[in-house]
């Protein structure tokens, strides 16, 4: 595994110095004041709830989502006539999708009862789970109400999708089943819900926005999907794998939410006396330090890592049907640091 990933390093620093674009650095400029402007949405009247969305909205994070949907629009404007401006309705979508998931971050927290978020409390650990979620409920009408002023219906059916399968992934996530071969299908289908559904549709917007030919629109929509599920599965693979002040969060998270995640399907294959763990969803004594040192005995984490990178070579290979640009080659540069990342 770890010779493939460097293999891959090295081939796309030898294949494209010149062309190597930082993708932080080339949405930088689209997503000045992001922040700020998502604080603007949110304006309240009450203290208290300002005080818990700017919470989140620190402008701290990396901006992930945001970054790919600029760098999508981009890509497709110069594809369809060599505009190299994102339009204002495109900006607004990279604003939309940064609230979607944070408010669905709150969300899920309340569900998981998660303690740490991005290396701090948790909304529902200091303000309590009954605002949190109301707090969620509100960013999330606030998306909605930025989402409508775009006036274009097309947009708003292709992204309140993404709110339709947030709730169906969460479903997904409470459910098991008995087959191995349906309960990878399972475990794939809820990661798009939960995960990559946001990055394809906010793409396929921004597509729609810049461009009418629907090949295009399809193209953005399998980038954001495969780069989503692949960023979901990496994710699954450093629960196990990194330290929890790296990760800003506990390890093994997952296995204690009873969450039986691409490692431990994979491990499942070689240690079959996980299966009752899986279906008592981890819920025994012991059973989640069991779980967690079959994993780490297995190829479970190199599978999941291996998946991944499959799902990152797809999204390549469809981005790079686009015309070439800075910003198609920082989407190309994107799926590897997502391979690559270690938190």
């Amino acid at each position: 595994m770890v010779l493939s990933l460097n293999l891959m390093k090295i081939k796309s620093q030898t294949v494209s110095n010149e062309k190597y674009q930082d993708p932080f650095q080339l949405g930088r400029k689209d997503l000045k004041n992001l922040y700020e402007d998502i604080k603007k949405e949110l304006l309240v009247s009450t203290a208290e709830l300002k005080e818990m969305c700017d919470y989140y909205f620190d402008g701290k994070g990396k901006a992930f989502r945001p970054m790919i949907v600029v760098l999508m629009a981009r890509a497709c404007n110069i594809h369809h006539n060599n505009s190299r401006e994102v339009q204002a309705s495109q900006r607004s979508v990279a604003i939309i999708a940064e609230m979607i998931h944070t408010a669905s971050l709150v969300h899920d927290d309340v569900i998981d009862d998660a303690n740490s978020r991005r290396g701090k409390m948790t909304v529902n650990q200091i303000w309590g789970e009954r605002k949190a979620v109301l707090a969620g409920d509100f960013i999330l009408s606030a998306a909605s109400v930025a989402l409508a002023r775009i006036g274009n219906t097309t947009i708003i059916s292709v992204l309140t999708q993404v709110i339709e399968d947030l709730v169906r992934g969460e479903f997904l996530q409470l459910g098991s089943k008995e087959n191995e071969n349906e309960r990878f299908a399972h475990y794939l289908e809820k990661t798009f819900k939960k995960t990559a559904s946001l990055i394809a549709n906010s793409c396929k917007a921004v597509s729609i926005l810049g461009c009418p030919d629907p090949k295009v629109h399809e193209i953005a929509y399998q980038y954001g999907r495969n780069v989503g599920i692949a960023f979901q599965l990496i994710d699954d693979v450093l629960d196990f794998t990194s330290c929890a002040d790296r990760l800003g969060k506990p390890t093994a998270a997952d296995l204690k939410l009873g969450l039986a995640t691409g490692p431990v399907l994979f491990a499942c294959r070689q240690f079959p006396e996980m299966n009752a763990m899986i279906m008592r969803r981890f819920s025994k004594p012991g059973d989640v330090e069991r779980a967690r040192k079959y994993v780490l005995q297995s190829d479970g984490v190199q599978q999941t890592t291996y998946l991944a990178q499959r799902y990152c070579h797809e999204a390549t290979r469809e981005i790079s049907k686009l015309r070439p640009s800075p910003e198609r080659e920082a989407l190309i540069q994107l799926t590897e640091m997502v391979l690559l990342r270690d938190k």
